[in-house]
């Protein structure tokens, strides 16, 4: 069965590189939509979408995102993700809302919106804690907050930023790691493959430079997994855990997820994987059955 599947980016990437590759290799037509050069109309959808069995967003930039998975929506065009999981996953507040609400393990959070609040909720917690902004991956703007100092010189940066969202003051408590936090990519909650990323310094993000090497989700981590992308409402997510004497707790769910250094680290061919997926995702659109498992 060839399948037309849209893929949304704004960079071709490894990542799209490996989905697109398999694509290919399946004989499915594929069609690249750089959102930098595509205009959406309110009313009738592009020609050139309207034969697509589902679109994949694979965009960088969260506001295309979250935009462009609205248009296609409207459009009825199946997208992965849905526009209300990237909602959900986009925002750190959102995000944390969720894994509360569903009781899944995570870190204790506040929100404050003015300097003096904020500083408030740091003394709370106590030093070390974790301040991160509200919209962002790569393990960009967070800071770590080792005294009163360093908190007001931070907090102050934040404030004179222009955005409305650097007002949004994200202040999460301090979770002692061992050196390492855990990667698993999971299709609707069932996992795909997992990684733990090990690294010296307290950020232990892939695109950080940490190393990288397999994880075997066990009972524990299953169930979380599993519960995490059912609070954000499932798709392919990489939904990230860690460590403590309690078990397992999850900190952040994912929804255009990387998984470039995963598949480098792993025996399981993630991109296979998904383009499975993809498949029963676009025959269930069409009303066929196909039988995928990973």
């Amino acid at each position: 069965m060839t399948l037309q599947i849209g893929i949304l980016y704004s960079r071709i990437r490894k990542d799209e590189k490996l989905l697109l590759s398999e694509l290919r290799e399946r004989d499915h037509d594929v069609t690249k939509i750089d959102v930098r050069k595509q205009t959406f109309d309110i009313g009738d959808a592009p020609e050139e979408f309207a034969d697509l069995d589902v679109v994949v967003d694979r965009c960088l930039a969260t506001s295309r995102s979250l935009y462009a998975t609205q248009f296609f929506e409207a459009y009825g065009i199946p997208v992965v993700n849905s526009n209300e999981t990237a909602e959900i996953c986009a925002d750190k507040v959102k995000n944390s809302l969720a894994l509360e609400k569903a009781g899944v393990p995570t870190p204790a959070t506040k929100v404050a919106f003015t300097k003096e609040t904020a500083l408030e909720a740091i003394e709370e917690f106590g030093y070390p804690c974790v301040l991160k902004p509200v919209v962002g991956s790569w393990g960009r703007l967070m800071a770590k907050i080792d005294s009163r100092d360093a908190a007001e010189a931070i907090l102050e940066h934040k404030a004179t930023l222009g955005h409305y969202e650097h007002k949004v003051f994200y202040v999460q408590e301090f979770v002692e790691k061992p050196g390492r936090d855990i990667r698993v990519v999971a299709i609707d909650g069932e996992p795909v493959a997992g990684m733990v990323r090990s690294s010296d310094h307290w950020i232990t993000n892939a695109a950080k430079g940490a190393e990288t090497n397999v994880f075997e989700p066990d009972a524990d981590a299953k169930e979380l997994v599993q519960k995490a992308s059912d609070a954000v409402g499932g798709g392919l997510l990489g939904v990230d855990l860690m460590e403590t004497e309690d078990g397992y707790t999850v900190h952040e769910v994912n929804h255009t997820v990387e998984f470039k250094a995963l598949n480098d680290a792993v025996d399981t061919d993630v991109a296979g994987a998904v383009v499975d997926w993809l498949e029963e995702k676009a025959a269930e659109n069409d009303g066929k059955e196909v039988e995928v498992t990973f």
